[in-house]
């Protein structure tokens, strides 16, 4: 009995409502961050087509600003945050046992990845998080010294200028992205998944170390001892962000020309880097807005969004299948036809199908069913 209550997964009802409110919500900032790179048609820039409306121009900039790069660094840290609460649950079972369950986890997202990525979404990031894991999982026992270096390292390698670098990319949607048949889909999907899974770690390093780090000392789980660490970390990660967005997002947004390459190089790290610092200044405000709301009657609202969190990855799945069945040239082919704001609204609208599903889940006592099949090859069977 002993071993299954160590193998069981934390109950819905025991989780801090801090991390799965932070992400529910940028759930909304994942779907409105990938959508926008399906658009074709007309001269793209970063993922945006140019020469568009006044109102286009203006929601390019706030995307840009507030949501390329700066939602996927706050996922990375809760993968880690994740990990860390993992290995102090099952602490007891001893180090080799540890491992043995995040290697598991690690390659039921790598296997998940490659299909998601394969049969929807070339830009999966399932795959290169449990890739990250297979290696993270030897990192969880390092102290604490060790892991903030290797933050501080990959964290200054990430922001240094490369022409690899795809904010102010002019390159249109690929075959992977826009296949114009399933055998190209499947072929090009697969290559493309592979690349990200192997490299994709080498950028959601730095935020998953320091979400070890982070659960470690519980910041996100009881955010009341830790109110002035994380009210800077707020200010300045998403000072930060706004900031360091401004010379990329004036570009995109088109009140600016590009300027010569090696700028352009410097414009896309500033604002990769700070997306970094914004990602753990969103997951702070977020936690702390949660605590005001966890001191008080709590809303259906927000109940629904942290549902939405707690099935994040069946959500996440869920806004692929919408952009396939919306973008695909042999399903509906919108992606000429659809501009920035009217896929804006597409996003916003599809996290809200998946905030009613979420909700409906949690009234019925569900679960998500991908948190199910990674929580079984993760843990096995438990009573």
């Amino acid at each position: 009995m002993t071993e299954d209550l160590l193998r069981r997964p934390t109950p819905l009802t025991d989780r801090a409502l801090g991390p799965d409110l932070a992400r529910g919500f940028m759930l909304l900032f994942i779907a409105l961050a990938n959508s926008h790179y399906f658009l074709s048609g007309r001269p793209v820039l970063g993922g945006y087509p140019q020469a568009g409306s006044r109102l286009d121009s203006v929601v390019t900039w706030v995307l840009s600003t507030f949501v390329d790069g700066r939602a996927f660094p706050m996922f990375g840290l809760l993968f880690g945050y994740g990990v860390a609460q993992i290995v102090r649950r099952q602490e007891a079972r001893g180090p080799r046992a540890v491992r043995r369950i995040l290697w598991r986890r690690a390659l039921a997202l790598v296997v998940l990845g490659f299909l998601h990525a394969t049969l929807l979404f070339a830009g999966d990031v399932l795959g290169a998080y449990g890739v990250l894991l297979l290696a993270g999982a030897w990192m969880v026992r390092w102290r604490d010294r060790w892991l903030l270096l290797v933050a501080v390292l990959f964290f200054a390698l990430n922001a240094m200028p490369s022409p690899d670098l795809f904010v102010l990319s002019p390159a249109p949607p690929d075959a992977s992205m826009l296949p114009p048949d399933a055998v190209t889909a499947v072929v090009e999907r697969a290559q493309v998944s592979g690349f990200v899974s192997l490299f994709g770690p080498l950028g959601f390093l730095c935020p998953f170390v320091v979400g070890l780090v982070a659960g470690r000392r519980r910041l996100l789980e009881h955010p009341e001892l830790h109110r002035r660490l994380l009210g800077v970390v707020a200010v300045v990660g998403v000072g930060a962000a706004v900031l360091g967005a401004q010379p990329a997002a004036l570009v995109l947004a088109g009140v600016r020309g590009l300027p010569d390459p090696v700028v352009t190089e410097r414009f896309e790290a500033l604002h990769d880097a700070t997306g970094t610092l914004g990602g753990f200044g969103y997951a702070a405000l977020i936690v702390l807005v949660a605590l005001r709301l966890d001191a008080g009657r709590r809303h259906r609202v927000v109940d629904a969004v942290a549902a939405v969190g707690q099935r994040s990855m069946t959500c996440y799945l869920a806004q692929s299948v919408v952009w396939a069945l919306v973008f695909t040239p042999f399903l509906l082919d919108l992606s000429g036809t659809l501009d920035v704001t009217s896929t804006a609204l597409l996003a916003t609208a599809t996290w809200l199908a998946t905030v009613v599903l979420a909700d409906w889940m949690r009234r019925t006592g569900r679960r998500g069913p991908f948190e199910r099949l990674v929580r079984r090859v993760t843990y096995g069977r438990w009573t």
